[in-house]
């Protein structure tokens, strides 16, 4: 018999809840089998919990849940490789550049906290404060 896992299983494999998985499923990323009373049980198969694997991993990477649904259909149904490999750069490359522009906007936040960190130092080392080191803990 194939190997399937419970919801439980693949929530505490990929240490994210249930409800996550159910998510995934309301938007067509999963698609399990109901078995039980009144299909109450969902059953995933390996091709489920591969797909979980992957959603989980392209959020890691930024992407939206309708990119990553996209990037693995595109993959589930192999017509021309190239145009899928040309998309799967292209959402990559579109979140590089997002990710570089967050990166801008920290490094300048950060330079920023700097100039402001500096400041109220030399207002406390005008005022004979002395730098207490709870101070700098933060």
């Amino acid at each position: 018999m194939a190997t399937t896992y419970t919801i439980a299983e693949l929530a505490r494999e990929f240490d994210i809840t249930a409800r996550a998985i159910r998510f995934y499923e309301d938007q067509g990323l999963l698609s399990p089998k109901r078995e039980g009373q009144g299909g109450r049980n969902r059953v995933y198969t390996p091709r489920d919990r591969t797909r979980l694997k992957l959603t989980l991993r392209g959020k890691r990477l930024g992407l939206t849940l309708s990119e990553i649904k996209s990037i693995i259909d595109m993959y589930e149904s192999p017509k021309d490789t190239v145009a899928q490999i040309d998309r799967f750069l292209d959402v990559l490359a579109h979140q590089r550049r997002t990710l570089e522009q967050q990166r801008a906007d920290i490094e300048m936040s950060l330079a920023e906290i700097a100039v402001h960190e500096d400041e109220c130092k030399r207002l406390l080392e005008e005022a004979g404060v002395q730098d207490a080191p709870e101070r700098n803990a933060a």
